[in-house]
């Protein structure tokens, strides 16, 4: 196997292996640390250490250590908590969510820079086209990855099902359940059981087990790239430059575009934090119990994976407008059946037929709206991918927030109020664009940047 392509696949299992961890254990800190808040708390707090390390780690890492063990290092920030989860308090969770998310943005810009430069050194090796070949090695990286939130969230699922004392929940209780829900622990207030300590041990282990593994591949499988390789590519920023770079971001608000594009970009952030935090919780533990939370999710990532690489195909044929009104339309549908459906345990196909659909709209939000960057911004893309990766962060840190100061038919108002504003500075940037370059087609251009990453 071509050397380039062997590197690729190994930092693509690696991410496998990490996120079927960290994916899982996502899904669940609502549904399985919702003393207090505790676990919506820690993703929030997750979120925003992610903003800080974005703006200033990557560079510095990278720079010192190289990619390969930037990469290893930060694998091991998602390690960290992993075994946070084993004894969840204030105490441990939240220090541990900090370290993740200080971790996060290296080990993505890291993959990047590693990619892109494996990329590059093939193609002058076969004297092929660049961009193909660094599109060829994203597209291998993300048909590998996206799997993950499958696996991980079908391990857990597996786990609690065999649990003993699974209860069922009386009628009353389930008025609990739903957007009007109680405001309190869902497990308790239903009678739904809460799995057995021994359980909950078993998928943390294997977990940890999991991340370990990442860790090891990378450590002792992952060639090194040389540094004055890695230098040439203008992957890697002089150690000064992240300076530059911070203010670079904030400097590009000033394009009116840009400004604009911020409450797709956060709503892309509440939509996802709804889903992992919210709906989970108040709707699938609440009605059914916490072994159906994984098994809910897989319906999620799995039509995500699949529609990112048809809407990745078919954009070229319908454009993004087309696209984004799908999408829209699709969430406005669910909001609104999630403010009038009462959950049901005899619904059961009813809880997975809504993450399906978010599935679907959120394949097209991440796509398109990373497609949409690529092309409004072509000559400022690193300050325009900084500012999404802070607002989509931002969108996080808020839905994650309010997660249990409000009730969810609140926060469904206000996913739908962010909904109908983003669709409306999205109008407004459509017609910028139509107003400045009339008879100009950037539908093409789409391809070449739907492969950059959407998901922490």
């Amino acid at each position: 196997m071509e050397r380039n392509l062997r590197n690729v696949l190994i930092i693509s299992f690696g991410f496998l292996l990490l996120f079927t961890a960290y994916g899982g254990l996502q899904s669940l800190q609502s549904s399985l640390h919702s003393e207090e808040g505790l676990g919506v708390a820690s993703l929030s707090v997750l979120y925003a250490a992610l903003i800080l390390s974005s703006m200033f780690l990557p560079p510095i890492l990278i720079k010192k250590l190289g990619c390969k063990w930037t990469i290893a290092g930060s694998m091991c920030c998602y390690i960290a908590f992993s075994l946070g989860n084993f004894y969840a308090s204030w105490y441990t969770l939240i220090p541990t969510s900090v370290i993740l998310g200080l971790g996060g943005a290296p080990l993505w810009s890291a993959k990047c820079t590693y990619l892109t430069i494996a990329g590059n050194s093939y193609a002058e090796e076969a004297g092929k086209n660049r961009k193909d070949i660094i599109n060829q090695y994203f597209g291998v990286f993300f048909l590998i990855f996206q799997s993950s939130g499958i696996w991980g969230n079908l391990i857990s699922s597996l786990i609690f099902s065999q649990a003993s004392n699974k209860v069922e929940i009386p009628e009353e209780n389930l008025a609990c359940c739903g957007a009007y829900d109680c405001m309190t622990d869902a497990t308790n207030v239903t009678g739904s059981a809460e799995p057995p300590s021994s359980l909950i041990y078993t998928l943390l282990g294997i977990y940890t087990a999991s991340g370990v593994l990442a860790v090891l591949l990378i450590v002792i499988l992952l060639d090194q790239i040389k540094y004055d390789q890695a230098e040439t590519e203008k992957e890697i920023p002089e150690t000064p430059s992240f300076w530059s770079t911070f203010l670079a971001t904030f400097q590009h608000l000033k394009d009116k575009r840009q400004c604009l594009l911020i409450p797709l970009t956060m709503y892309s952030g509440f939509e996802q934090g709804f889903l992992s935090g919210d709906y989970t919780k108040t709707y699938v533990t609440c009605a059914l119990g916490i072994h159906y939370v994984g098994y809910a999710m897989i319906c999620f990532s799995a039509v995500n994976s699949l529609c990112s690489l048809l809407f990745g195909k078919i954009s070229q044929f319908t454009g993004r407008k087309l696209l984004f009104a799908l999408a829209t339309v699709t969430n406005t549908a669910c909001i609104i059946a999630l403010l009038l459906w009462k959950p049901h345990p005899k619904q059961l196909a009813v809880f997975f037929v809504f993450p399906a659909l978010w599935g679907l709209s959120d394949a097209i939000w991440q796509t398109q709206t990373n497609a949409l960057y690529g092309i409004l911004f072509e000559k400022h893309k690193e300050a325009a991918f900084a500012n999404y990766r802070l607002w989509e962060s931002l969108g996080f840190v808020i839905a994650f927030g309010y997660s249990t100061k409000l009730q969810v038919y609140i926060k469904l108002y206000i996913l739908l109020s962010v909904l109908v504003l983003s669709m409306v500075t999205y109008g407004a940037v459509e017609y910028l664009e139509a107003k400045s370059s009339p008879g100009t087609s950037t539908a093409t251009k789409k391809e070449n940047v739907s492969t950059q990453e959407t998901h922490m």
